[in-house]
């Protein structure tokens, strides 16, 4: 009878410490304890509770939290060596910055996925920020509360506010030249058609602007201290349409073509309202860039709007 032969896998630290790397990057998401153990049954809890602690303490390993439990991931070399000589709680709490992008995190939610206490974690923040490896930086949808992302990073419109905000102040005055401004260059490409003495159609066609036109137009006045992107502007221009100053159009493009999305592109023109718009549609809150996030009872909501209250001159 042929005597069957069993392979003995390895129990050598090096050659464990290699297989959870590999199943690291099998699974870049990161693995449980419970993966390893699957994957290497023979090998004693001791054994690979060893192992772990060896990629963890030379960087290799990033230690993670999630609804599952711990996770390890096989951490990026670049950030490693940003945060080499510092501690495993150090390293925890800059992976969990460096996952929340330029959208940031709160320290109450550093809090939650490090699972350590509020002081150690304050203390970890300071030093970090001492090292210019991170950045504390205000959200204009909550006033009062810090978010932490990495040094480098440009901070997301939904923290800053984008253009419209200046140190968490919305900029009404400027918005509302941005408004005239815009509106004028489409007024005065509408009357420069009317004047060709064309064909109505024709006068029609040659009215309309693209957003790329009357951004150019924008920047070329220098009335703006701040990069504006083509965004910004149709959102200038979609609260025109809103007052019933502008009226917007879309056609096919070819892609490649400069304003072109998916094959369409947009097209704007001044019109003349043939009634006075409504005051409903002169509110803030048309031209407000936290309006999805403005709700009774939030950080931002209707009842303690600064500018509401403006407008209604109470």
């Amino acid at each position: 009878m042929t005597e069957v032969k069993v392979k003995k896998e390895s129990t050598d630290p090096v050659d464990i410490e290699n297989r959870i790397k590999e199943l690291c990057q099998q699974f870049p998401h990161g693995i449980t304890d419970q993966v390893i153990q699957n994957d290497m049954p023979h090998v004693e809890a001791q054994q690979r509770a060893s192992a772990i602690n060896r990629l963890l303490s030379v960087g290799q390993l990033d230690l993670l939290r999630s609804s599952n439990g711990l996770l390890y991931r096989l951490k990026d070399g670049q950030s490693a060596s940003k945060v080499k000589g510092s501690d495993n709680q150090e390293k925890l709490v800059y992976q969990i910055i460096e996952d929340a992008g330029n959208k940031g995190i709160w320290s109450r939610d550093i809090r939650y996925k490090s699972n350590l206490p509020l002081t150690e974690i304050n203390k970890i923040l300071k030093n970090l920020e001492s090292k210019k490896l991170i950045k504390a930086v205000k959200s204009v949808a909550a006033s009062k509360k810090k978010v932490y992302m990495l040094y480098n990073l440009q901070p997301d419109r939904s923290v800053t506010g984008g253009a419209w905000y200046s140190d968490q102040d919305f900029e009404s005055e400027f918005v509302e030249v941005l408004n005239q401004q815009c509106f004028k260059f489409l007024q005065s490409k509408a009357e420069a058609a009317r004047d060709s003495k064309q064909s109505p159609m024709v006068q029609r066609n040659s009215s309309f602007a693209t957003s790329h036109e009357v951004w150019k137009y924008i920047c070329e006045l220098g009335i703006s201290k701040v990069d504006l992107s083509m965004e910004d502007i149709e959102t200038i221009l979609n609260t025109l349409i809103f007052d019933g100053k502008v009226e917007m159009t879309i056609i096919a493009a070819k892609e490649g073509t400069v304003g072109c999305v998916d094959g369409q592109m947009k097209l704007y023109r001044g019109v003349n309202p043939i009634i006075q718009p409504t005051g409903l549609v002169k509110t803030p809150c048309g031209l407000c860039p936290v309006f999805n996030d403005c709700h009774e009872g939030g950080e931002i909501s209707p009842s303690n709007c600064v500018y509401m209250a403006e407008w209604l001159d109470f």
